[in-house]
Formats: C-alpha cells, structure tokens, sequence
C-alpha cells in the first residue's frame, strides 16, 4: 500500500491500528491515478520524524497530505505545521467521546495553520477531496474526477428507478 516520498498524496496516520480507517483514502486517490505514500507517524510519539518526513516529501513534490487520528488528534495540525501544502484531517472514532473530541481538535486550527476537515471516518472523501485539489491544476485527473462522481450519479439515478419500480 506504500509508495514513496513525492507521491501525489501522503498518507499518515498516528497508529496501525488505523489503517483499516483510512484504507479508503487510499483507495480513491489509487482509483484517480495518483501516487500514494502511507506511514505511521505520530504527532507525540515521533514529533522529530514526522517533522523530517513532511519536509522532506513536500520537497520532493508531494501535493497534499492525509492525517488520521484519534483522540486529541493533533497529527493534522503538526503536519501542517511544517508544510503549506494542503493538509486534510481525518477525524477517526475511539474513546469514550467516539470521534468528537479528534473532530473538535481537528477542526479547531488556529489562525495562520489550516487543516481541512472531513466527518468522523471520512477518509474516503479525504482522498477525494486531495484529487480534487490536484486536478486543479491537471486537466486529465479533473476528467477523472467528474467522471468518478458521474458514476456515483449514475448509482444514484439507477437505484431511484429501481425503487421506483416496485413501488
């Protein structure tokens, strides 16, 4: 599931157990046709590497980052911290409070270092919202883009025709 330093995207998480989680982001920047780097990365625990690495990779041309964690969920705010490439914070679930308090810690950027926030698990639409950001400057990937939510679309209109059938 890994790639290199100067993917498209990269792709960090506090622990490994939060890789299931964040599969999805993963997964739709891949579908897209973009570069991936994943990596366990702890905001607290390795602070020095995982200054070096988002330094190192933003060098190296890595276009936006993916941070998931949980808790008080300062992974997205130390990765960006040291970039102003865009970062997009993945809230995940755990503890008492399921999510909340990664979502309000995520969210709750001071002025000057912004983070991105998507729902609570919501690494698919990370991935997809880093694509959106890179295609704006890449007209072959915004192709990609409109066709992948077309397709949604289609999902959509197809399932209210079923539906709509039998009752």
């Amino acid at each position: 599931m890994s790639g290199k330093p100067g993917s498209d995207v990269a792709i960090l998480m506090g622990s490994k157990s939060d890789l299931e989680i964040m599969k999805p982001a993963a997964q739709a920047c891949r579908k897209l046709g973009l570069s991936v780097d994943v990596r366990v990365l702890s905001a607290h625990r390795t602070p020095e590497q995982t200054a070096a690495y988002v330094r190192e990779t933003a060098a190296a041309g890595t276009k936006v980052f993916i941070c998931g964690a949980g808790g008080a969920a300062h992974l997205a705010g130390a990765v960006a911290a040291h970039t102003t490439r865009p970062v997009i914070g993945v809230p995940i679930a755990s503890g008492s409070l399921q999510g909340m308090d990664a979502l309000l810690s995520t969210a709750m950027m001071p002025p000057g270092i912004p983070v991105a926030t998507v729902a609570i698990g919501g690494a698919e639409n990370a991935g997809l919202l880093a694509a959106q950001i890179i295609a704006l400057g890449d007209a072959k990937l915004a192709k990609a883009v409109a066709a992948e939510r077309e397709a949604r679309l289609q999902k959509v209109l197809e399932a209210d025709a079923e539906v709509r059938e039998k009752w």
